[in-house]
């Protein structure tokens, strides 16, 4: 049975999560290194991580597998979730895909490299009602993926 597998910490769509997951009747583990307040449901399970760099990544990379969903924003997790054979959301709805995953990862290095030296002060763009309509899309579309096998 398909999991979905939360990158709790910084992740903007729990709700939406809930709300896919429940619609199909299917677990939800979100992971954290802290606690936090979750939505609540009968199939959700929280995991607090010890602090410590990419803790909750390295759980949650050890446990996915074929046919789970793992929603993270962190490109490198979301690589190791595609080489699991699970499949992989940002938050904004965007799939991360073996085709797309190579080059995700080598912008994100290259962005890290130009904060570092003061080429780019590293601004986010605010999360928006579409991006929330988008993931909410991207999510059903995955879960039928993994329905489908």
């Amino acid at each position: 049975m398909t999991v979905i597998y939360v990158d709790a910490d910084a992740c903007p769509v729990k709700d939406e999560v809930q709300r896919v997951a429940g619609r199909h009747d299917l677990a939800i583990v979100y992971v954290s290194n802290a606690w936090m307040r979750l939505p609540e449901g009968l199939k959700v399970e929280r995991i607090i991580v010890p602090d410590g760099p990419d803790a909750a990544d390295d759980w949650i990379a050890s446990r996915i597998g074929k046919g789970d969903i793992a929603v993270t924003a962190d490109i490198p997790l979301a690589a190791r979730c595609l080489k699991a054979g699970a499949q992989a959301l940002g938050p904004t709805g965007k799939p991360f895909t073996d085709a797309s995953i190579g080059m995700a990862l080598a912008m994100r290095d290259l962005s890290k490299h130009l904060r570092e030296t003061g080429e780019s002060r590293g601004l986010n763009a605010s999360f928006t009602r579409q991006d929330r309509s988008q993931f909410l899309e991207a999510l059903e579309l995955a879960v039928q993926r993994a329905k489908r096998g």
